[in-house]
């Protein structure tokens, strides 16, 4: 069954769109969350809770690729379940990924969080895609999936040591090319 159909049970209440889903993305999401977080029965609950929120979405929302979409609602449910955990001292290797792009990624202050967010979220996108597709695969594998450099070192068959310095210049590209379009961004409001 195509996501075209899956959205249309949706829209039509019909609860074998939560069969179709788990069929077609169970596995993947389930993947999404159990690289973020370390307990199975954890990232089992947080599948099952994108499949009830996705249940409440649509509709009104029709997403076009539900594969993203889904995605991006395990990984936010995984990581607020792994920032809930943290705050318990549950503590696991997304730790280290989200350390490692501290320095790179500025965190929004202001009122226009929001924006700024946006704003944040469409430069690095740019950025992504200005990268060879092997970085950009790694990047996105270690920085939106949590996979583990061992993880990732072991699937490009890449050393470990090499695989660490290679997401470091990349960090630092990337903190770089953020600070190359704030730069810009700061001159453009200059010149209004």
């Amino acid at each position: 069954m195509d996501d075209r159909e899956i959205v249309e049970l949706y829209w039509r209440r019909d609860e074998a769109a939560i069969v179709q889903t788990e069929c077609k993305y169970g596995a993947f999401c389930l993947g999404i969350a159990t690289s973020l977080l370390s307990n199975g029965e954890d990232a089992k609950e947080c599948v099952n809770e994108a499949f009830f929120q996705a249940w409440n979405l649509i509709p009104p929302q029709r997403p076009e690729k539900l594969r993203p979409w889904l995605g991006r609602i395990v990984r936010n449910i995984s990581v607020s379940l792994w920032r809930k955990n943290h705050r318990q001292k549950r503590y696991n290797g997304l730790d280290q990924a989200l350390e490692e792009l501290e320095d790179s990624i500025p965190s929004p202050v202001d009122v226009q969080q929001d924006l700024e967010g946006a704003e944040l979220g469409e430069a690095i996108s740019r950025w992504l895609f200005s990268l060879p597709r092997e970085d950009r695969v790694l990047f996105v594998r270690r920085y939106w999936y949590g996979i583990s450099l061992s993880g990732l070192a072991e699937e490009s068959g890449i050393s470990p040591k090499k695989l660490a310095q290679k997401m470091y210049r990349l960090r630092l590209e990337l903190k770089s090319f953020l600070e190359k379009e704030d730069r810009s961004y700061e001159n453009q409001l200059q010149s209004v």
